[in-house]
């Protein structure tokens, strides 16, 4: 039975177009995210490993080694069922840097750029061996289906068909770092169509070939050449080197790093995996023997790799011949397009941008796409080159080989990231760079030209028996020499963060560094010059929406996390080695000065709390104890922040929100000098300051004046070396008002009792002269008399104004009722302290200019702020000439009311300026004044906690400049309390 050459062709552009459509369609919005991104869609895509190996190489391998061909299946299944000590921790380190490749978790780890093009040169040789495999499996199949079909030709077009395929789904959204649903979705059906084909096969075999398990069984038993392969014993060293390999495979192949980690949907689905994986290996590895067994039976005379084809073509199906081939060529495709995406990933980052660093263009994210889809048709091309030249003329079992026991040099860097942080640069260089030379001189060379150089040694020849000495050899060098360099080297500061980083359960500490940028903004502005602009501000504006961080970030320790997050998304997109030197010279830090910089806490806290749930025994008893002792500190009555050396805020508790009306996420991780003025004023001073302890500081808040202790520890000592300050702040307002409230209870017994007795010594006496003198008025007609009388009473009413002048004064107080207090405006009062001075009959000649806002107000009592403004007014009054102006000016200053009144008079004597406000001073004339009025002026100005000040004279000599200051009331942020 054979196939025309047309039918074949259609055939395989049909398959490859029906991958097309699913990878199309499950990219469609009309299918649910969930069914694509469905753990067993990923674990069915993992398959891909198995590669053309599960439908060809397998049966090869079974016809040499009998049940050895299962060595590659268990060291698969070994690696997935180490998951979570040897896939898991790759996992976190990948997601949590966006490294695309084991190249770029090279570079990361052992910071060396060197390291990741290193680790691309050997995946690229071996994996030209593996496409290789691919191409010859397909070419050979096709041959075999149709004969009039040159197998150059078919592995051509098969190339270039997987070149189309792979740019436009692969090579697509290199900006976004995401996942490929179509690809996994086409993978995984790749992997269905393989099971099933295999699975079908291996059925049709057993009920028609031999009629049933027991006809199997007697055939068996009469035929020894069904039993051969299978009756030969293990060979220890062969079966544990392929198992060997495979298990490393799992994790330094290109494309199953690709599959497990950079398309990996949830974290779930890696346990999915575990079993899952094992599972899907198992069902392709039963039809096996019983697949060699039909071929042996019918008396299939083609190549055992290809009795898949062979079995179907003697049953006279066509249908199931091409189900067959279809299968293999799905298995190929599949390896194919993965490894050629995840290559060209690594060819990317580690060869072209390093020596073609990406300089400022329109659309980098295009320009990144288009040298990947070239990485990957010259990738494809090279495959296809090396068959034509070397892969043609090996064994399906010898390319595998080659492959696998390439890849298996980079398993010692791969644990070291893991597991072994003493190791560094200068050792896996050198380990890799002698594993690789050994794997060429001992495999690559004797298998692909003249076996007889290694004779020529004195060493047997490489064939796939003496293939796993060799192997080991090569990887025994790469483990010595890696250990032996990296003992006797020095390794550096970076290396060690890095090593840190990636070692299992460390948890290390960043250094808290000030960066040059001082915003998002400027990280902008900053990575224009090497991305542009258009791409700098999408790059910054994806890690803030990352970070749940606002537009514009100024904070500290939310820049240096912007920051990383950027790195990581470079590294995605350029990576790691390219994305740090970026970021380290175009967002750098400050230089130090002085002592070793602090370390950043706040990343210790985080990476904590995500730890929680892990630690166990002694380690999670310390962090309960951490977190005791840290909601103590956030409970605690007494408002405390605590703030480093560098003025960076890095405690702020609960209390401390309460009294300032300041979140802790707003400002923990940020500077002093962005809190709001008067606090930024009050704290950097008494930090920087020499005083331990401030007592009764007077703060202005919400219009309202509150006082405060504060106390000060410095955190400094062996226990403590990074420094900083612990500071208390103590409210003590209600104390404060307390305290005025009993002076002023003592001042109203005092003048009370002063009051009345001057009101009982004076006003009897008072009263009866008034008498005498209006008798003496009645007795007489004498106008000298009378006038006397008159002249009598009017005395006495002055000394009744008096009395009733210091008994108004002792009932003011110092305090008005809290209730009486409201938002007043100062335009007001004066303008209606102008109006009385009006209505009486002097100063008629005056005139007022008010130049006083209408939305100026504080907080206070209306009548009594306008009797406060009556008192001035008329001293102003009193004091200008006619025609003279009185000037009375408002406005605000921060949290402050300033009232201004300017008068043109004589000005106040200077050594009688620091007495008016005293009781019954007056610089007045006889009869003109009692001197209780500006003393009643100061106790009012006092009760509203503002302050008088008073200038004269002002200018040539003359005028007098009051200002008063009163603490501004803010209508947006009304008081929660009723105190004052």
């Amino acid at each position: 039975m054979s196939f025309s050459p047309p039918v074949l062709v259609t055939v395989s552009l049909g398959y490859l177009l029906l991958l097309f459509a699913v990878a199309w369609v499950s990219e469609r919005p009309r299918v649910p995210s969930r069914w694509v991104r469905h753990p067993l869609v990923y674990v069915l895509s993992l398959g891909v490993f198995a590669g053309i190996w599960a439908v060809y190489g397998a049966l090869g391998m079974a016809d040499q080694f009998g049940f050895g061909y299962l060595a590659y299946y268990i060291g698969i299944s070994g690696a997935f069922l180490l998951a979570p000590v040897l896939l898991s921790p790759v996992l976190r380190i990948s997601r949590a840097y966006q490294l695309t490749s084991l190249a770029d978790v090279f570079a990361f780890r052992y910071r060396s750029q060197v390291a990741g093009t290193l680790v691309t040169v050997i995946s690229g040789a071996a994996i030209l061996s593996l496409l290789s495999m691919q191409i010859k499996a397909v070419a050979d199949a096709a041959a075999l289906l149709a004969p009039d079909l040159s197998p150059s030709v078919a592995a051509t077009l098969f190339s270039l068909a997987l070149i189309l395929f792979t740019a436009l789904f692969g090579a697509r959204d290199s900006d976004s770092g995401g996942t490929h649903q179509g690809l996994v979705a086409a993978i995984a059906f790749d992997s269905l169509v393989k099971v099933g084909a295999l699975t079908l096969l291996g059925a049709v075999t057993l009920l028609t070939v031999f009629g049933g398990l027991d006809d199997l069984s007697t055939w068996l038993a009469t035929n020894d050449r069904g039993k051969m392969p299978f009756r030969q014993p293990l060979h220890d060293g062969s079966w544990r080197a392929l198992m060997l390999m495979a298990f490393a495979g799992a994790l330094v192949l290109p494309h199953m790093y690709h599959m497990i980690f950079s398309e990996q949907p949830t974290p779930r689905a890696m346990a999915k995996a575990t079993w899952g994986m094992p599972l899907q290996l198992l069902l392709l590895a039963l039809p096996v023997p019983v697949i060699y067994w039909g071929a042996q039976a019918l008396g299939v005379t083609s190549p055992a790799s290809l009795h898949v084809l062979g079995i179907p073509m003697a049953l006279g199906s066509p249908s199931l011949t091409l189900l067959m081939y279809i299968a293999g060529l799905s298995a190929a495709s599949a390896l194919i397009i993965v490894s050629t995406l995840s290559l060209s990933g690594m060819l990317l980052h580690h060869t072209v941008l390093p020596l073609y660093p990406p300089r400022e263009r329109s659309d980098i994210y295009s320009w990144l796409r288009w040298v990947r889809r070239s990485l990957i048709a010259v990738t494809i091309l090279a495959a296809l080159l090396f068959h034509e030249w070397i892969g043609k003329e090996l064994s399906l079992g010898a390319l595998g080989i080659i492959a696998l026991s390439g890849v298996l040099q980079l398993l010692p860097g791969a644990l070291g990231v893991i597991y072994w942080p003493e190791g560094n640069r200068q050792g896996l260089i050198s380990g890799m760079a002698a594993g690789m030379v050994l794997w060429i001189v001992t495999l690559v060379v004797p298998f692909s030209t003249v076996p007889d150089l290694l004779t020529h040694l004195g060493m047997p020849a490489a064939t796939l028996e003496t293939a796993h000495i060799y192997a080991f050899v090569a990887l025994t060098v790469n483990v010595s020499v890696f250990a032996l360099t990296s003992m006797v080297s020095t390794t550096t500061p970076d290396e060690d963060s890095a090593a840190q980083a990636c070692s299992m359960g460390a948890l290390s500490r960043p250094q808290r560094r000030e960066l040059l940028a001082g915003s998002s903004d400027e990280f902008r502005h900053q990575l224009a010059i090497p991305l542009g602009a258009n791409v700098a501000r999408r790059e910054v504006d994806r890690a803030l929406n990352a970070l749940k961080l606002p537009p514009v970030e100024y904070r500290p320790y939310q820049l240096r996390r912007l920051r990383d997050q950027i790195e990581v998304n470079l590294s995605g997109m350029m990576g790691p080695s390219v994305a740090q030197d970026i970021v380290k010279h175009y967002l750098g830090f400050k230089p130090q000065a002085g002592r070793d910089p602090a370390q950043d806490i706040h990343y210790i806290e985080k990476a904590l709390g995500d730890y929680q749930s892990q630690l166990t025994g002694l380690a999670g008893e310390l962090d309960n104890l951490r977190r005791h002792y840290r909601q103590t500190l956030q409970n605690l009555p007494i408002a405390a922040c605590s703030v480093g050396d560098d003025g960076e805020i890095l405690m702020w508790n609960h209390a401390m929100q309460a009294v300032t009306g300041i979140e802790a996420d707003d400002v923990v991780g940020a500077r002093l000098s962005t809190l709001p003025d008067q606090w930024r004023q009050l704290l950097e001073d008494f930090v920087l300051g020499d005083e331990v302890h401030r007592y009764k500081h007077r703060l202005d808040l919400r219009g309202r004046p509150h006082w405060f202790n504060l106390h000060k520890s410095t955190l400094s000592g062996p226990e403590h070396p990074e420094g900083g300050n612990i500071v208390l702040v103590e409210d003590q307002t209600e104390t404060r008002l307390l305290e005025d409230e009993l002076i002023h209870s003592e001042r109203l017994a005092s003048v009370g009792r002063l009051a009345a007795g001057v009101a009982h010594e004076i006003g009897n006496p008072v009263t009866g002269i008034s008498s005498l003198s209006q008798n003496l008025k009645l007795e007489t007609d004498d106008p000298d008399i009378l006038d006397t009388a008159d002249q009598i009473q009017q005395q006495t009413r002055r000394i009744s104004r008096i009395l009733q002048s210091l008994m108004n004064f002792a009932r003011s107080g110092n305090h008005a009722p809290a209730n009486r207090y409201e938002a007043v405006s100062l335009r007001r009062c004066v303008d209606e302290s102008v109006n009385l001075l009006s209505l009486s009959g002097k100063g008629r000649h005056l005139s007022y200019e008010t130049d006083c806002p209408d939305d100026l107000l504080v907080l206070g009592d209306e009548q009594r702020l306008e009797q406060v403004f009556v008192n001035l007014l008329a001293n102003a009054r009193d004091a200008s000439p006619d025609e003279g102006c009185i000037r009375i000016s408002g406005k605000r200053e921060a949290y402050s009311a300033i009232i201004e009144i300017l008068d043109e008079g004589s000005g106040i004597p200077d050594d009688q300026l620091d007495h008016i406000f005293e009781p019954f001073y007056t610089t007045k004339g006889p009869n003109r004044g009692t001197g209780l009025g500006l003393s009643l002026v100061y106790s009012i100005v006092e009760e509203h906690y503002g302050h008088i000040q008073v200038d004269s004279p002002v200018a040539d000599g003359r005028g007098t400049r009051v200002r008063l200051r009163l603490p501004a009331y803010e209508p947006e942020s009304e008081p929660t309390d009723n105190t004052a």
